[in-house]
């Protein structure tokens, strides 16, 4: 069987298991007081000792039961077309399975040469997280290309109209870090004026504020799907912020940070 082998394991996060079994049940040790049963979020892709806290604080906003399907949109940081993947993700805590079916009612082109090129961290990040919170659930990568308002409708439209004649459940990831090597107070200024667009679910805000105060948010497009497509699906109505980070909080530098949000969408 074909499968997309782990290509940031002893990069991004451990390649042993032991130590990513440790470092998982260190970041959801702290649960999510309150967390509502978001059914998208945004979580961050980073380097687990940088957000890999913030992104449990994303997955906590999902019952751990869930054992449906995780939509898993992230940005191509080299310039690729929109592509997604239809084979099994593997971890260092063993594969995740691909929802064939959902990938082939997307009607979005399969290409898994591109999704394996690159060292791309923006969907593999994610999958461990998956793998150990909803072992049982099922995964459809998407490979976001231009992040344009065009394209965020195109994709929506395809996500949304296979989610609605679909019968697994499904919750939706996107994949997005926010303001890129600026100091943390600044970040922290700029990050807050586009969130607040956010909180609000008003998507075409959200980009204007980006584009306005030149935030490096590099996944502002898969964030952008995930509302677009939950609007037309089902009676979401807001976003909550659940967490707010930078580098600088672990490694102790300001002056030059990439900031991290946790945001769940009801």
């Amino acid at each position: 069987m074909k499968i997309r082998s782990c290509q940031l394991a002893g990069m991004f996060y451990p390649a042993e298991s032991s130590r990513l079994l440790q470092m998982m049940e260190d970041f959801f040790g702290s649960p999510c007081t309150g967390c509502p049963d978001a059914l998208g979020i945004l979580s961050p892709h980073a380097g687990y000792v940088y957000s890999g806290r913030t992104a449990a604080m994303a997955y906590s906003a999902i019952p751990e039961g869930f054992d449906g399907t995780f939509v898993v949109i992230g940005p191509s940081h080299r310039g690729f077309a929109t592509t997604v993947s239809g084979i099994p993700w593997d971890t260092p805590l063993g594969p995740v399975m691909t929802d064939t079916g959902l990938v082939s009612a997307l009607s979005l082109p399969v290409h898994e040469e591109i999704m394996a090129y690159g060292h791309e961290n923006s969907i593999e990040v994610q999958i461990p997280f998956i793998k150990y919170r909803f072992p049982q659930a099922r995964i459809v990568p998407l490979m976001m290309g231009p992040q344009t308002r065009t394209e965020v409708q195109r994709i929506s439209e395809h996500l949304a109209s296979a989610m609605m004649d679909y019968k697994t459940p499904v919750r939706i990831v996107a994949s997005s870090d926010f303001s890129h090597y600026i100091p943390a107070t600044e970040a922290r200024k700029k990050d807050m004026y586009a969130i607040e667009a956010l909180i609000n679910l008003d998507t075409w805000e959200f980009f204007r504020r980006i584009k306005e105060q030149d935030i490096s948010t590099c996944g502002y497009g898969p964030v952008g799907v995930m509302i677009e497509t939950l609007k037309q699906v089902s009676s979401v109505h807001k976003a909550y912020l659940l967490s707010y980070t930078t580098s600088g909080d672990v490694s102790g530098d300001y002056d030059q940070v990439v900031a991290y949000a946790a945001l769940a969408v009801v």
